[in-house]
């Protein structure tokens, strides 16, 4: 499925083939003024990645996979540990260090959405390395024209 952003105008999509079919390790689909919808794909073995987003909530769902999501108020501290497939959610409150897992053996394919928005409109991340790049060198930044931005940052482990 081709996915374009064409955020904030108005958007429609079969977000479900649209994760399934994602090979990306993250694809911004849709950035709007106030949250954004992102596409993840973490292999076998692999994880999003420990992280804090200060001013961010975030709502993710599994689509295709087996996975564990660790949560907690300090990144030693993921006090919060429930295994994850497909049809499950992920609540993440702003200021909560996660991550999530895949322990499968097969792609984990799942869709976040940010509140506020958190990342570059549109950019597409094919592996972990891309993003964490992307990041250190500023072009992964929401845009300009978003109501609400999230000042408080985040920390990666």
């Amino acid at each position: 499925m081709d996915i374009t952003d064409n955020g904030p105008k108005p958007n429609a999509f079969d977000i479900e083939s649209a994760t399934t079919e994602n090979a990306a390790y993250r694809r911004v689909a849709w950035t709007g003024k106030h949250l954004q919808v992102t596409l993840m794909s973490i292999e076998p073995g692999g994880a999003i990645g420990l992280e804090v987003h200060h001013g961010t909530d975030q709502f993710l769902r599994i689509d295709a996979g087996k996975g564990r999501a660790k949560m907690g108020p300090s990144k030693d501290n993921l006090s919060f540990q429930q295994d994850v497939e497909d049809g499950w959610s992920i609540q993440v409150p702003a200021g909560t260090w996660h991550d999530v897992e895949n322990t499968g053996d097969e792609p984990l394919r799942l869709y976040a959405i940010y509140a506020p928005t958190h990342h570059a409109q549109g950019i597409v991340q094919k592996a972990p390395e891309d993003a964490e790049k992307d990041e250190k060198q500023g072009r992964d930044e929401p845009p300009p024209w978003i109501d609400e931005v999230d000042d408080q940052g985040e920390e990666t482990a």
